[in-house]
């Protein structure tokens, strides 16, 4: 079985943090040369990872949280999404093949042909479907979810939206350890940036960690797309800190590895009338990414986060060295 390299720069989590490997690593990084931007552009393309039927960066973060889910003797996963939720596919998907059942509750967000065909992925997965319609009502309704979906004394595992918790954010923390391996290897200059959506912050934060712990100097530029959820900068950095914090209880030596205030900055002024709500910036960059990159974006995530890319760059706000887009969609 494949360890992670997390286990490798910290020998002490191995036997303390259990780790299932659910996709084929690393995950490959390459030039986008099409697209006409002045700094030198990569990607690292996390569209391919994941052995089973839902694919990307969610994947990433199941292999921390499920092996916890079964440490704790739990039968059931209960999270939470939007409508054509990428993460609750993902759990779904993977923690039925664990034996874990899966409880999801839904609220709405605007209806496109990705959400219908999400809906009908969902549908079919075998999670208990719970349609909230609002952040309000998934809040009041958090107990009777709880109840309804507790088996004897065996309490569903809970799992934030997204999976952004501080184990959760492992996942991109294993991606930034790649992203260094690469670099070390001479497969991609050491990027000034790396580029990710930002939905719920985990991938942000876990990228912030690892690429210290790297040993790069590479910052994480978060493009924000979700306004349900407070992603500031701030936060952002508290989440990777407590993740920090995750490994040292369970005995990793992390020296002086640790992101600082400048280690994250976010972007909003892609995000457009709020989550789900396509853009016209995201929708040309989705084009040109297709017809220029052979990259398959979605409208929610991706495209807004390439928007800013091209834009920032065009503006001149991304010099410093090579930029690194991490690729987060993972369809099937």
């Amino acid at each position: 079985m494949r360890a992670p390299l997390l286990h490798g720069r910290c020998p002490g989590l191995t036997g303390a943090l259990p780790f299932l490997p659910l996709g084929e690593a690393p995950t490959p990084v390459r030039p986008l040369p099409g697209l006409g931007t002045r700094a030198a552009l990569w990607v690292k393309d996390e569209s391919g990872y994941g052995d089973g039927g839902w694919g990307g960066n969610k994947v990433r973060k199941l292999e921390w949280l499920l092996p916890e889910a079964r440490r704790r003797g739990a039968g059931t996963i209960l999270t939470v999404g939007g409508l054509g939720t990428h993460w609750g596919l993902a759990v779904a998907r993977y923690a039925r093949e664990t034996g874990l059942a899966v409880a999801l509750g839904l609220i709405d967000h605007p209806v496109d042909e990705h959400v219908r065909a999400q809906l009908e992925r969902l549908r079919a997965s075998g999670a208990t479907l719970h349609f909230l319609h609002t952040r309000t009502r998934l809040i009041l309704a958090a107990p009777w979810l709880f109840a309804r979906h507790t088996r004897g004394r065996s309490l569903p595992y809970y799992l934030p939206a997204g999976g952004s918790s501080p184990l959760g954010t492992l996942g991109a923390v294993e991606i930034a350890l790649e992203l260094g391996a690469q670099v070390e290897g001479g497969t991609v200059p050491e990027p000034a940036w790396v580029v990710t959506p930002v939905g719920s912050g985990g991938t942000a934060a876990g990228l912030a960690l690892g690429l210290r712990l790297a040993g790069l100097r590479t910052r994480v530029l978060g493009v924000v797309v979700n306004d349900t959820l407070r992603l500031d900068s701030t936060t952002l950095l508290g989440l990777a800190r407590r993740s920090a914090a995750l490994l040292r209880k369970r005995g990793a030596d992390l020296g002086g590895a640790a992101p600082g205030p400048g280690s994250i900055r976010t972007e909003t002024a892609w995000l457009g009338a709020g989550y789900a709500h396509p853009t016209r910036a995201g929708d040309e960059a989705l084009a040109r990414a297709s017809a220029q990159a052979g990259l398959t974006l979605e409208r929610t995530y991706t495209a807004k986060a390439l928007a800013a890319v091209l834009a920032l760059d065009a503006a001149g706000r991304l010099e410093g060295g090579p930029v690194v887009f991490l690729h987060t969609h993972g369809p099937r």
